[in-house]
């Protein structure tokens, strides 16, 4: 049957149960102690740790704030997980010094450090299914070109205003820590690389796992 036919509608208010918040509450104790520990002993320092890390820990509150009405599917929260996981590692080194990047130049030849490019790819493959599923359950569209058209569109914008954040950011800081923060490595057109990257997630993202998706949201409403 096709997608768009099976979704139920109108789509049934799901709240926050015991029985959901068990794995969003297991992810959060893995994580904890990883943001603690990496924001104390954080080699870019804590200043950089805060503004890379800080825009994940605000969606991880937000999440916190509105499970009792408004639960998630598990695939969202791990994918959140995976997300602030991401964040973390790039905002420990910085992300244009991080050992795994370094390693991917080094092995493959490349001219830069990668791993702000998968960065960028990351901001649009996780944030990719929170969006869509905010849009299946709190809007009238349905599975199909309409919707991933939609949320390809949010990411791309939540891209953009992200630089520009990045550039006000930088502007503020001194030199030295701004450049740490903007990550450009020398590349003038690193702004349009990453909200490309992050146009490429969150096609990818709905491109492969968008079945799996909508297969969890399907449980989560019963």
């Amino acid at each position: 049957m096709d997608a768009a036919m099976a979704w139920p509608e109108p789509v049934p208010a799901v709240p926050g149960s015991r029985e959901q918040a068990r794995l969003p509450l297991v992810l959060a104790a893995v994580l904890a102690p990883v943001l603690l520990l990496t924001l104390f002993t954080c080699r870019a320092g804590q200043l950089n740790w805060l503004l890379e890390v800080g825009p994940g820990l605000i969606g991880v509150a937000v999440l916190a704030a509105t499970f009792r009405r408004f639960p998630f599917s598990r695939w969202v929260y791990v994918c959140v997980f995976l997300h602030v996981l991401v964040l973390t590692y790039g905002g420990y080194y910085t992300y244009a010094l991080t050992p795994l990047g370094n390693w991917a130049r080094d092995t493959w030849g490349l001219s830069r450090n990668p791993y702000d490019r998968l960065g960028h790819f990351a901001q649009g493959f996780f944030p990719a299914f929170v969006i869509r599923e905010v849009l299946l359950r709190r809007t009238p569209l349905r599975p199909g070109g309409w919707l991933a058209f939609l949320t390809g569109s949010v990411c791309l914008a939540i891209s953009a205003a992200y630089e520009l954040l990045e550039w006000w950011a930088a502007l503020l800081l001194d030199p030295e820590g701004g450049d740490k923060f903007l990550g450009t490595q020398g590349d003038i057109w690193d702004a349009q690389w990453d909200m490309f990257l992050c146009l490429c997630g969150a096609t990818v993202a709905l491109a492969v796992f968008g079945r799996a998706h909508l297969r969890a949201v399907r449980r989560l409403l019963g």
